[in-house]
């Protein structure tokens, strides 16, 4: 399996281990044009723990969200399930069906209902966009568009009911896994180099297939350089920079309907943070956080992010 997904038919591009300070930095926002899914070979799949068996075409299809292990989650609402053609995708296809999501897009799971609600008004109305187009939030842009309130408001009660689960484990390195861009996320190159880390954040899937086959239980490894989890720490507290427990609370669990940040993307949480220091998100509830943003460089915002992906859910 692995070797299927590192074929190569396939065309991958590796990401450079510079750090730009003066654009969006290609290891949050890994992009690859050229990039062509490994070719169905007909086979079923199937993962560990779960009896469920899917082919290729339906781990591939936007209006079906795989469910391999249905005994996590309460029954789906259609519109996470299958969502509703032609422009509803189904929450579940890219979110997984339990809310974890991956680098590429938001952990759902356990996120104040309102708060999912206010962010996909946010989505409709152009007011959260991102700064590197063709993205995924380029797709939920279309979908809240083209959702119905009563949707929107099933799929947020849904996700809100779940409980988050543990999905990274984040290590302190001077150096990562050689990566290559798998669709909209980074994938370990499976060949075993390793690279200067130079200041990134290096998140992949400890496996890459199962996460492709739409797998709700894939971990990932998120490296990060070596004090910056310190670093986030002290700029968190509010002593050097943002504190941000003042309003994600205690261990950033999140208080009433202001997200919880322990224990989620460091990727995704660094794309939030660039991008409403940068113009792209705005919204509702977006002016404290565009203020605060704005005072950060990038090697303040990987700390912040490091730290938070550290913290237990």
């Amino acid at each position: 399996m692995r070797a299927m997904v590192l074929s190569a038919l396939v065309m991958l591009a590796t990401i450079p281990p510079a750090r730009a300070d003066d654009g969006p930095p290609a290891w949050a926002y890994p992009a690859n044009p050229d990039f062509k899914p490994t070719p169905d070979d007909g086979q079923p799949r199937h993962v560990p723990g779960s009896d469920t068996t899917y082919f290729v075409p339906q781990t591939r299809d936007r209006f079906l969200a795989p469910d391999w292990h249905p005994a996590d989650h309460p029954p789906m609402p259609e519109v996470v399930a299958q969502g509703r053609k032609p422009a509803v995708y189904a929450c579940g296809f890219c979110h997984r069906a339990d809310g974890p999501g991956g680098p590429e897009n938001a952990d759902l799971a356990g996120l104040p209902e309102a708060y999912i609600v206010d962010q996909m008004a946010d989505f409709k109305s152009g007011r959260r966009g991102t700064s590197v187009a063709k993205r995924p939030p380029d797709l939920m842009i279309a979908l809240a568009k083209a959702a119905s309130d009563e949707e929107v408001k099933a799929a947020a009660a849904y996700f809100a009911s779940l409980r988050p689960r543990a999905t990274i484990r984040v290590a302190a390195s001077e150096t990562a896994p050689k990566t290559i861009v798998t669709g909209p996320f980074l994938a370990d190159a499976g060949n075993g180099e390793r690279e200067p880390i130079a200041g990134r954040i290096i998140e992949v899937p400890e496996d890459t297939a199962r996460f492709e086959n739409r797998d709700a239980h894939v971990g990932f490894v998120a490296y990060v350089p070596v004090g910056s989890i310190a670093r986030g720490e002290q700029l968190a507290s509010g002593s050097d920079g943002a504190g941000c427990a003042v309003c994600h609370g205690a261990g950033l669990q999140g208080i009433g309907n202001v997200p919880a940040l322990a224990g989620r993307s460091p990727s995704y949480l660094f794309r939030q943070l660039y991008d409403f220091k940068h113009g792209a998100r705005d919204g509702s509830v977006a002016a404290p956080m565009r203020e605060i943003a704005a005072k950060l460089s990038t090697d303040d915002m990987t700390a912040l992010v490091a730290y938070a992906a550290s913290l237990p859910r």
